[in-house]
């Protein structure tokens, strides 16, 4: 099955001092075809930073899933979450490594589920002109990224495998300045479910700040 829609998303991380700081990301997500806004995902974290190039989170996730005007009802999935994040380079391109696990609490028109899930995401924005320096400060650049998604506790409540979903993305986007960019671009989500599997086409627009 082949759906098409549209996520608007915003990721921020903010320094408290030299070793912590705080992430936070909101997303809103239609569903098919752009009928109605389907999720609305808020996830905070705190963050203590090892060094530059290595980091770790640990937050909460609220989720909440629009099912349509014809039922008329919302569920809510409350997620713990930790990550680890380390960036290694493949030339002068640095590629950012993230293993993620969720608990997932979620609910159903049924009964609720507890499920966890590891995701592995790794991303690298590469820029159009060559910088004189290693550090990317600003002008026009391409993000290329992919995640996938693993159920390794409970998956026989979800969709009885292990492979959850994977997400591939492709992006054009501008730095503005060293604290914010801005992209957008496509993604391909592919989800297994039990009997069949899904691929969403789905443009993205997202905001990048970072702030010391």
């Amino acid at each position: 099955m082949n759906q098409q829609s549209a996520w608007l998303a915003f990721f921020h991380s903010q320094k408290l001092s030299n070793k912590t700081g705080l992430h936070l990301d909101a997303q809103f997500r239609s569903a098919d075809d752009l009928a109605y806004v389907r999720n609305v995902l808020i996830r905070p974290g705190f963050t203590y930073f090892f060094d530059d190039k290595k980091n770790a989170t640990v937050g909460y996730a609220f989720i909440l899933t629009n099912l349509g005007p014809a039922i008329n009802n919302d569920l809510i999935e409350h997620r713990i979450w930790q990550q680890f994040i380390i960036t290694t380079p493949i030339g002068k391109i640095p590629l950012v490594n993230r293993f993620r696990l969720e608990q997932r609490f979620i609910e159903t028109n049924t009964s609720d589920i507890f499920s966890q899930r590891i995701r592995y995401f790794a991303r690298a924005v590469i820029p159009f002109k060559k910088q004189e320096t290693n550090k990317f400060s600003k002008g026009a650049f391409l993000a290329l990224q992919n995640e996938v998604f693993l159920n390794i506790q409970n998956k026989d409540l979800l969709n009885n495998k292990v492979f959850d979903q994977n997400r591939t993305y492709l992006a054009l986007g501008y730095r503005l300045n060293e604290s914010m960019d801005l992209e957008t671009g496509y993604l391909n989500q592919h989800i297994k479910g039990t009997a069949n599997s899904t691929t969403n086409h789905v443009l993205q627009l997202a905001l990048y700040t970072r702030f010391k």
